[in-house]
């Protein structure tokens, strides 16, 4: 397809919490990146950063900032910020790049050191400001968001702790097979039933951490990639970055308090089902076709939701599609091989190119333990804060 850009090589910093600079771990991801595609960097046109808005001045100019840490060679820059889909919007940037032909090869990176504890608003008094109104105001934390998410979910659809703990169970068994990943332990029902309660119904081992870590993509043209010899390189065929439809009618981050119903017909559809919506419209691909998935699990009950918002299932199914095993190994569609949030933690800039990663492992059969046979299709999803959409579709 004429939209497609090949995908020659990717590469990640383990996660974790190093205690070191983000760029060091952005850096690491970039050569092994570049290495995977057997590229210099010096063959690179172009680099994109996804930004690291904590890290300080650098962060806010990822893409040069990387770019002299490898060592400059007059490749063109971009640095992107959309919060959770970064990584997403650098993709983007990209690949639409490759298709304009300003550059044949391109270098995405994203990577973050980040604080102890939730992230929060930088400091400053802002009151237009949705998400720091609801630190500030209303005390509505992330985790507290989490909660009355996985709430709703129960008033609504009968899901059950138990149904929350079993999307770690599955995680953490992924993980476990993961190396890139910070937490390589399985974990048991009995474990998170047993872990301390944060933000009521869930539990520590229902939400993700905060996390180091970077992840980096080489993505070229097609023409490229036969000229390297790589006949059949994995693809990626979609790039999904939309807003909302106003109204929003459905409680979400960070606008927990709107009532656009009042005034106005609710939308015909979510934003989060929007995202994949226009991945599969573009990609030509129905979510029957998906082989594997990755998507944003913020906590256990946020990654049901989205098993309804890809369309693996019906409204108020998600909880059955998991306990039919169906988004296992195994099943019809699993996902989060990688492991998940719930392995890995948040390292904002880099996740949405890290689960890129980890469908190209997939697609090319290079997964190792967690490998999905006969892997052919496959989709990331997540969102970012102030309405950035995030999906990817990848083809081999």
């Amino acid at each position: 397809m004429a939209g497609e850009v090949a995908v020659l090589g990717v590469g990640m910093h383990p996660w974790g919490k190093w205690g070191r600079g983000f760029v060091e771990y952005g850096v690491a991801a970039a050569r092994a990146a570049l290495a995977d595609g057997g590229l210099e960097w010096r063959e690179i046109g172009s680099i994109v950063g996804a930004d690291t808005v904590r890290g300080g001045y650098p962060g806010y100019v990822a893409g040069a900032t990387f770019a002299k840490a490898l060592g400059w060679q007059g490749a063109r820059v971009a640095s992107v910020y959309a919060a959770c889909a970064s990584g997403a919007q650098a993709v983007a940037a990209a690949r639409a790049q490759i298709l304009a032909g300003l550059a044949d090869v391109v270098l995405v990176v994203g990577a973050d050191s980040a604080p102890k504890g939730f992230f929060r608003p930088a400091g400053g008094d802002r009151p237009d400001d949705p998400d720091w109104l609801r630190f500030r105001v209303l005390g509505a934390t992330n985790p507290t968001y989490f909660g009355l998410y996985a709430r709703r979910r129960m008033a609504v659809h009968g899901d059950t702790p138990e149904d929350f703990a079993q999307v770690k169970v599955k995680n953490s068994a992924l993980g476990a097979l993961n190396p890139n990943a910070r937490y390589r332990k399985r974990v048991t029902a009995d474990e998170v039933a047993a872990s301390a309660v944060v933000a009521d119904p869930l539990r520590l081992l229902d939400i993700c951490a905060t996390s180091d870590g970077g992840a980096a993509l080489v993505l070229s043209s097609m023409e490229f990639a036969r000229r390297r010899g790589v006949a059949e390189p994995v693809r990626i065929r979609a790039v999904s970055t939309v807003t909302p439809t106003y109204p929003n009618p459905v409680l979400d981050l960070p606008d927990i308090a709107t009532d656009s119903a009042a005034a106005v017909e609710p939308a015909a559809e979510t934003f989060r089902a929007s995202i994949a919506r226009a991945a599969y419209e573009e990609a030509g691909v129905g979510p029957e076709e998906l082989s594997v998935a990755e998507v944003y699990d913020l906590s256990t009950a946020l990654e049901l939701q989205w098993y309804e918002d890809l369309g693996l299932c019906g409204e108020g199914e998600g909880a059955k599609l998991l306990r039919e095993g169906a988004t296992a190994p195994g099943g019809r569609t699993p996902v989060n091989t990688s492991g998940g949030l719930a392995s890995f933690g948040e390292a904002v800039p880099a996740q949405a190119i890290a689960q890129v990663c980890e469908i190209t492992w997939q697609l090319r059969g290079e997964a190792g333990d967690r490998q999905i046979a006969d892997a052919r299709v496959g989709l990331t999803a997540n969102q970012g804060l102030f309405g950035h959409g995030s999906a990817v579709i990848a083809v081999r």
